[in-house]
């Protein structure tokens, strides 16, 4: 009987059987370069589009549809608390950059520590102003990971109830990612107001032990005016203050009480 080598060829390509070859992890920005102002611009251009005279665009307002060429560097994300946002939507291209889902997770994890203050003090003055802001990135190369450049767009929306707790933006890395997950240096920042000619509010420490030193504590063990000095004394001269008190009387005797 006659062999059907296109059968075999066939039954070769599934999951799972003999001649199958192990698949590869492909990257988009591998094939295609990225075009970061194209990426901003668009991005900023569809955020302008969506005020139709008001200064802030609704949550609601954002059509993925609307930002399908960016959408893979798109996010959203909701204010937690001063300073802190984390993500609510996250495109592709931020997944690959920390190797994992980054739903839930903050917009610090990106950056290294030493530029997560900064980073909270921009993101709180695009909440308060509101503004937005534009910053450039650095990663730089290590074991494994080439160096990254990177830009970083922040665009305040207001919530469902009308307050600004939201913000649409994107994140671009250009270069190689290597391995995941990979974490930026914030080198540079600029703040726009969303009004022409509007007064641009200069980003400010958001609260005290993250973002500027901690204030000295005054607990209840802290010293207080009240507090007599402390002993200047050596440890021998403060043994030397001890006296050992003996008693030469000899024990009273006790008795049983009935």
């Amino acid at each position: 009987m006659a062999k059907d080598h296109g059968q075999d060829e066939d039954c070769a390509r599934k999951p799972g059987l003999p001649g199958l070859r192990p698949g590869k992890l492909l990257h988009l920005a591998d094939y295609e370069p990225v075009q970061p102002e194209r990426i901003l611009g668009e991005l900023r251009g569809y955020w302008e589009g969506l005020r139709q005279g008001r200064a802030i665009p609704d949550r609601a307002d954002i059509e993925p549809r609307g930002i399908r060429r960016a959408l893979d560097y798109a996010f959203i994300l909701e204010r937690i608390a001063p300073g802190a946002a984390r993500f609510r939507l996250a495109g592709r291209h931020l997944i690959d950059l920390m190797g994992m889902e980054v739903r839930g997770m903050p917009l610090c994890a990106f950056l290294n520590t030493s530029s997560r203050g900064r980073l909270s003090d921009v993101l709180e003055s695009v909440f308060r102003g509101p503004q937005i802001a534009e910053m450039t990135l650095e990663s730089p190369a290590g074991y494994g990971r080439p160096a990254l450049e990177g830009r970083l767009l922040l665009l305040p929306l207001r919530s469902d109830l009308g307050d600004v707790t939201r913000a649409l933006g994107c994140l671009i890395a250009q270069g190689r990612f290597g391995e995941a997950p990979r974490r930026f240096d914030l080198l540079s920042d600029q703040e726009f107001p969303v009004i022409p000619g509007a007064r641009v509010l200069e980003p400010s420490p958001s609260r005290a032990g993250f973002a500027e030193p901690p204030a000295p504590w005054s607990g209840i063990c802290a010293s207080s005016p009240s507090d007599p000095p402390p002993d200047p004394a050596t440890p021998e001269e403060r043994r030397a203050r001890f006296r050992i008190v003996s008693s030469t009387e000899p024990p009273k005797p006790r008795g049983r009480r009935f």
